[in-house]
């Protein structure tokens, strides 16, 4: 009997008309079941989850909501509509038709590209696979699941590729996808971020973002490349990553929310007293942000790079909305980026526009990073409290570039390696705020029902009631 194609792996790539595609996604899905039953969602992969699921690009099919058990979610393969006659937007060949098929002298640089994109996906869900059993409500474990099936299904499009256009290098690459695991000492995920624990739910708000608020930058600078079909891919998964964000500042909205309920209640923002409410107080709240902020700074490279450079001067990467800047060539500008000096502090240094393309998408993170603070803020003062929530400067805790090992304070004051370990707890998370958080993470699964550390959400998914049983638990 022949196989529904259309059915079993929603597509728009013909899936249905490729018989050597066939061959390998029908060797590779049971292994990627496999990997989702064993690492995947802890206790929950027999239960009905509302969740949406895309069946086409459109705006009808892109969001098809309905309860469905996880390991029978239909993981789908798209492409945003193909441009008519889109040419090269950056870069050396800027003008020029964009490629359909790889070209033998960039394989490699684009094979690694989709490689490290592809490993953040099923790492993230790796890492999460846990929460489930300390969820603050139905209506956010709902939301982890659907956060984590659309990481399911970033992969599959990563994996598409690979099939796709790479061959027998392709195959074995998108094996490797599912033998690295999140934290793993003998095989860990690729990128360091990727390999932290996500064991309570604060630290999944500010994953999802933080973290993810990074895979929207680098897919927006993938969705430039001068390869089709991986930007046509990347084009289509940030329309999934937008929702993600949207729990990560929701999430953390709720959590300001409840804690400023306590401190107007209590009229006090003493965090020992706070604490004892069941609260996460505010210089907590910000020594996590310090914590998640940082680790992704490093996500974005060194503020020199030769690699991003060949990158864009070959079109294979641009920078997010490439449209929105002036030259798309770059060939003999430059700018100003800062560089540590000898006294431990900041120097201005004149570097070529082309090897300093990672620090321009990292200036960019950061000014739409900052969007969520500011209306965080504005809640904490509406509420008649001064507390500013900040995010911390770039060169804080980096591990790579020029200011790796460079010690310093959030506010980017210059401290010895002994300064730095001496203050750790005033800067991130101690060891006793950690057991804090994990003590308010009890389960919470009777419908419209809210952990005290947290406020109920504004409204519910798809003008469905908060109080709707969003995960069948029976």
């Amino acid at each position: 009997m022949a196989i529904n194609y259309q059915e079993r792996i929603p597509n728009n790539v013909d899936l249905g008309n490729d018989r050597r595609l066939q061959r390998a996604l029908e060797h590779w899905q049971p292994r990627f079941l496999d990997w989702w039953r064993e690492l995947g969602p802890e206790g929950f992969q027999t239960k009905d989850v509302y969740l949406r699921t895309a069946t086409s690009v459109d705006a009808k099919g892109w969001a098809s909501f309905g309860a469905v058990k996880m390991p029978d979610y239909r993981w789908g393969i798209f492409l945003a509509d193909q441009e008519k006659d889109r040419t090269i937007g950056c870069g050396d060949d800027y003008g020029k038709p964009v490629w359909q098929q790889v070209p033998g002298e960039y394989r490699s640089i684009l094979r690694r590209l989709i490689v490290t994109q592809g490993d953040t996906e099923p790492a993230s869900v790796e890492q999460q696979r846990l929460l489930g059993l300390t969820c603050p409500s139905l209506f956010d474990l709902r939301n982890l699941f659907q956060v984590n099936v659309e990481e399911g299904r970033h992969l599959w499009a990563m994996v598409y590729l690979l099939h796709a256009y790479f061959g027998r290098d392709g195959r074995e690459e998108a094996e490797d996808l599912l033998m690295r695991h999140s934290g793993s000492e003998d095989n860990p995920r690729i990128l360091g971020t990727f390999n932290e624990p996500i064991s309570d739910w604060l630290s999944f708000f500010m994953f999802t973002y933080f973290t993810d608020r990074d895979g929207k930058y680098q897919l927006k600078c993938l969705a430039e490349s001068s390869f089709d079909p991986l930007a046509r891919t990347c084009r289509f998964m940030l329309t999934e990553e937008a929702h993600h964000m949207y729990v990560g500042e929701t999430g953390i909205s709720r959590i300001v929310k409840r804690t400023l309920e306590k401190m107007v209640e209590l009229k006090t923002d003493d965090p020992a007293i706070l604490r004892k409410s069941g609260v996460v107080d505010l210089p907590l709240l910000q020594r996590y942000v310090n914590f998640w902020f940082s680790s992704c700074m490093d996500l974005f490279g060194a503020e020199i790079s030769s690699n991003a450079a060949i990158s864009f001067a070959n079109g294979v990467k641009g920078r997010p909305d490439e449209k929105r800047f002036e030259d798309h060539i770059e060939r003999d500008t430059s700018l100003e980026i800062g560089m540590p000096d000898e006294a431990g502090g900041m120097r201005m240094e004149e570097v070529a526009v082309r090897s300093a393309m990672n620090e321009q998408v990292r200036n960019a993170y950061i000014k739409d990073c900052q969007i969520g603070l500011i209306r965080w803020n504005r809640l904490i003062k509406k509420a008649g409290f001064e507390f500013e929530l900040e995010l911390p400067v770039s060169r804080f805790r980096r591990n790579i570039g020029v200011w790796a090992a460079q010690y310093m304070t959030p506010d980017g004051k210059s401290l010895t390696a002994e300064e730095f370990t001496r203050q750790h707890d005033r800067f991130l998370p101690s060891d006793e705020d950690r057991l804090y958080v994990q003590s308010l993470m009890q389960q919470v699964t009777e419908p419209g029902k809210m952990a005290g550390w947290i406020a109920p959400p504004d409204r519910g998914i798809n003008s469905k009631p908060v109080d709707y049983e969003y995960v069948v638990l029976q």
